[in-house]
């Protein structure tokens, strides 16, 4: 396995690709160290962290926001808004592409629309990240989101207010420019990996503030209670069966055969071979958890800042700890409801039966058993129905895995959230994603990939 990592290496081209994204992607956690200057740090912690109201529950929905967009909404940071702004863009336009004709018909120009579609979705992302930074700064100094103002005297105003919202567009606008680098020069898909890095970067202080109460504590390492050494036991061996699963389910396909007609060119028959036709079983890939996580959003901060108008009405209060991230039976019975509706809807947006039943027309190509044209698109969308629910029964169990672990082994959702659920299931997606890719410059240099067992 080491010499095959060095074969990465000797190649050039490839590792001139593999240092331009670790030093892009460095840049990307330095910027993480610059604050913005007119905030108290150290209070937007304190407030967080007050556990004599809803300050933790907070804390940790923030968390879980800023693994999905490689941000850091609790520090104040210039890249505080992450890459969200340019991920929300380029859902808007791919929705948008299939229900308004102008935007269809660009998405079919190759490479020419492409460009036009980028551009497009550039202008979106600063407009989004300066209402959403604008809003975050001013709910932060009106004490929205903690329980006080976290800005320092004499900055909370409007002036200021702009000041720090033209700064984070910028570090988000950066962080976009980073990506699109990666994706042109380096090697893998640049977003993911700006997501990735942010969650690898958060774990290892995760981890040591759950290890240290467990293995450096004055009594020594015990058995029992919510931090003994069988729990560490349990995690890693769980840690493991997550990483083994997600890599069966993320590879699983779904082989559909294909027989291409014959033809004759001469005196030589060609065609007839038989094919496959493969289908993900997790087609949506992460998207639905991310959207059913954002739309949850909602009714959590909705019920809290009613709560905080009526302190005395328990009702409004029930409501806000009920919607409380990885609290309770209604958060998850909902969760996993808002899963399987957008992996289907993200599928049916992503997956299209008829145009890959004309494809498979033009190129003389057919299911057997199945006519061309209608009857082969009616079966593609019924093979993509059933093994869909499969991906999202797997996505939901997935999103429910850090509250079993959260309210049964670590009582901290925050840190289940990065060792038992959506956290590995993105590390390990493009991690798989970016092995391929550096496969693929390997093979086409006749040397054997990383993942090739044969020598």
């Amino acid at each position: 396995m080491f010499s095959k990592l060095l074969t990465v290496f000797r190649v050039p081209e490839l590792r001139q690709k593999i240092l331009l994204t670790l030093f892009l992607l460095a840049v990307y956690r330095m910027g993480f160290n610059i604050t913005l200057p007119f905030m108290d740090h150290a209070a937007i912690h304190e407030t967080l962290r007050d556990s004599g109201g809803t300050g933790s529950d907070i804390e940790d929905l923030l968390q879980v926001v800023s693994m999905f967009s490689a941000s850091s909404l609790t520090n104040g940071s210039i890249f505080g808004l992450g890459i969200m702004p340019y991920i929300t863009a380029s859902i808007v336009f791919q929705l948008l592409g299939t229900v308004y004709p102008p935007l269809e018909q660009l998405q079919k120009e190759g490479e020419s629309g492409r460009r036009r579609l980028n551009e497009y979705t550039r202008y979106a992302t600063v407009v989004i990240c300066f209402l959403q930074s604008f809003f975050l700064i001013r709910g932060l100094g009106a004490g929205a989101l903690t329980s006080q103002s976290v800005l320092l005297d004499g900055y909370n105003t409007i002036g200021w207010c702009l000041v720090g919202t033209v700064v984070m567009t910028c570090g988000t606008v950066f962080l976009m420019w980073i990506g699109e680098q990666i994706d042109a020069y380096g090697i893998g898909n640049g977003i993911s990996l700006l997501i990735m890095a942010g969650i690898l970067a958060r774990m290892p202080a995760e981890a040591g503030g759950f290890l240290s109460p467990i293995l450096f504590s004055d009594e020594g390492v015990q058995l029992g209670g919510p931090q003994g050494v069988e729990v560490l036991v349990v995690l890693a061996a769980l840690f493991v069966i997550v990483i083994v699963w997600v890599v069966f389910i993320t590879q699983g396909q779904r082989k559909i055969p294909i027989q291409s007609a014959k033809h004759v060119r001469g005196r030589k028959v060609m065609g007839g071979q038989r094919q496959w036709l493969p289908l993900r079983v997790n087609q949506a890939g992460v998207m639905p958890i991310i959207f059913a996580s954002s739309l949850l959003l909602l009714p959590f901060f909705v019920f809290n800042q009613l709560a905080n108008i009526w302190p005395n009405n328990t009702i409004l209060m029930t409501l806000g700890g009920a919607f409380s991230p990885g609290q309770g039976f209604v958060y998850n019975l909902t969760y996993i409801f808002l899963i399987y509706f957008f992996c289907y809807f993200w599928t049916a947006i992503t997956f299209n039966p008829k145009d890959m039943s004309e494809n498979l027309k033009d190129m003389g190509s057919f299911i057997p058993g199945y006519r061309p044209g209608g009857r082969t698109a009616s079966h593609l969308e019924q093979v993509m129905m059933r093994i869909t629910y499969v991906g999202a029964a797997f996505l939901a169990v997935i999103a429910v895995i850090p509250t079993v672990i959260s309210t049964t082994l670590t009582g901290d959702y925050a840190i289940a959230s990065f060792f038992g659920g959506t956290g590995l299931l993105i590390i390990v997606s493009v991690a798989l994603d970016l092995v391929q890719k550096i496969d693929s410059h390997l093979i086409m240099r006749n040397y054997s990939g990383l993942l090739d067992t044969e020598e």
